[in-house]
């Protein structure tokens, strides 16, 4: 019973490993082949994703949100488009680790365009790779695609805004990746702290603090943490610490 659970739990490369044996029976010189691929980028984002997590932490401690949202926010205007594709074309490393820190600048409140133009940007339009791009493919095929790809970067980051509110995406963060959050009611003695710290996260019903519904936790992370360390009865639970 308990390894159905594991099974369950870990779908995904259950999945994968039974990929892989399939492989070395059927076709076992191409199973190699993948296994040394897999392996290859597996020693890769060992190497990256840790310093970018690193420096993701660092950001959310050390920028203060009031900066994020005047430089990248929803205010920011054009101005913003061009530091967020700055930001993408100059950055170093692979697209997926431009997921992590996306993620912390719009929980801070950058907005989902400018979120666009960093992924798009940091994908397909990286400053030191237009060098090695005019040296292969010539000065004239680098600027046409370089100025074409912009102007697709801009439209689509245009339009997923048009699609895609900011409110609507943290949402969808905080219900997937978020811990859930709850106040145990039979500890909970209506002091008010938690309310005081963070109005938009907590209310007082019946003297007793609830959770509001629909709230993303990722935008309030750290104070909700805050509040669970401040409760003096410890009655504020996130999920991570009750399992």
């Amino acid at each position: 019973m308990r390894a159905l659970q594991i099974v369950r739990k870990n779908k995904l490369p259950v999945f994968v490993g039974i990929i892989y044996i399939l492989l070395y029976i059927l076709v076992p010189d191409k199973a190699d082949s993948a296994m040394r691929n897999s392996i290859y980028y597996l020693i890769e984002m060992f190497e990256v994703l840790p310093v970018i997590f690193l420096l993701t932490v660092a950001l959310e401690v050390l920028v203060p949100k009031e900066w994020i949202m005047k430089r990248f926010g929803e205010k920011s205007g054009f101005l913003g488009n061009i530091l967020s594709f700055i930001l993408g074309s100059i950055s170093a490393g692979p697209i997926y680790a431009a997921f992590p820190i996306s993620k912390m600048l719009l929980s801070k409140g950058a907005s989902v365009p400018n979120i666009v133009i960093i992924l798009s940007s940091w994908a397909v339009i990286k400053v030191p790779m237009l060098a090695n791009e005019a040296k292969f493919l010539g000065v004239s095929f680098m600027g046409i695609r370089w100025i074409l790809t912009v102007m697709a970067i801009m439209l689509m980051a245009w339009v997923t805004g048009k699609i895609l509110s900011r409110k609507e995406l943290l949402s969808g963060i905080s219900t997937t990746t978020e811990p859930n959050l709850y106040v145990n009611q039979d500890y909970c003695i209506g002091c008010g702290i938690c309310t005081k710290m963070l109005p938009d996260v907590y209310e007082l019903i019946n003297n007793k603090a609830v959770v509001k519904l629909g709230i993303a936790q990722s935008e309030n992370k750290m104070m909700i943490i805050k509040t669970v360390e401040e409760c003096p009865t410890k009655a504020i639970v996130r999920a991570t610490e009750a399992t």
